[in-house]
């Protein structure tokens, strides 16, 4: 008999096959009060993170850009101004209320004409070979099942010369910081879940996640076994949230 596969959905062990839909189950429950809890969440300072990750991937005019997991669209809603009306944006979510989400929004800020919406799985993207200049994803490979295929995937939408650029809180560095940060993890952002957006269970999740994503140097090795050279990472706010850069050359 085959020995069933399983993986993690924060500290729970669940059947592999069954992950994405749990997944799509927290992000459903928290679309639409996300960017509130954005903002309570790290008091304001995920804006400067994004902007940090935004100025490393070096998006220039008329590049084309695959922006996964885009949530609201923090992320491609300034690539778009950056690839100009020459360029192309392709804003994705594996979650359709995320994806639903983003496209009000980008509405509501008169966003149009260089930005597309495709609902995508990261570890099967829907894209030819060498379609794009640069692929990110922000906040949302922890949330993947197999994330070593993400990656893979990613480079190969690459075009040559393209880069791979990942945002995602990592593992924070000395015992301080750490256990300060342990205690706003798994006390206050649980009790915030549950005063705001109606959901302490969604918000434990995502401090779970957190912890079983793979730490700084784990990942560049992930990246570089998916065939990206020149990788590298920045960590910011003491490791709490680290920018991965990985190229195809």
């Amino acid at each position: 008999m085959a020995e069933e596969k399983t993986t993690h959905f924060g500290f729970e062990t669940v059947k592999t096959e069954e992950k994405a839909q749990r997944v799509r189950e927290v992000f459903d429950s928290v679309a639409s009060r996300y960017d509130l809890m954005n903002d309570l969440m790290s008091m304001g300072v995920h804006r400067l993170w994004k902007r940090f990750a935004i100025e490393m991937a070096g998006i220039r005019r008329g590049q084309r850009v695959l922006d996964l997991a885009s949530g609201t669209g923090d992320l491609a809603s300034r690539f778009a101004g950056l690839v100009g009306p020459e360029g192309l944006v392709v804003m994705s979510d594996i979650n359709n209320a995320m994806l639903a989400q983003g496209r009000m929004r980008m509405a509501d800020s008169g966003l149009v004409g260089n930005i597309e919406y495709t609902q995508v799985n990261a570890e099967a993207i829907p894209f030819q070979d060498n379609s794009f200049d640069c692929v990110t994803i922000a906040f949302g490979l922890r949330n993947v099942t197999d994330k070593q295929q993400a990656l893979t995937e990613m480079r190969r939408v690459l075009k040559p010369g393209g880069r791979v650029m990942v945002l995602e809180f990592s593992h924070p560095k000395g015992d301080p910081l750490k256990a300060i940060y342990d205690l706003y993890s798994f006390k206050l952002l649980p009790l915030m879940g549950r005063l705001v957006a109606k959901d302490e269970a969604s918000y434990r999740y995502l401090a779970e996640s957190i912890r079983m994503h793979p730490d700084q140097e784990t990942l560049k090795g992930m990246m570089e076994e998916a065939g990206l050279e020149r990788c590298d990472y920045h960590n910011l706010t003491g490791g709490i949230v680290t920018v991965h850069r990985g190229f195809k050359l």
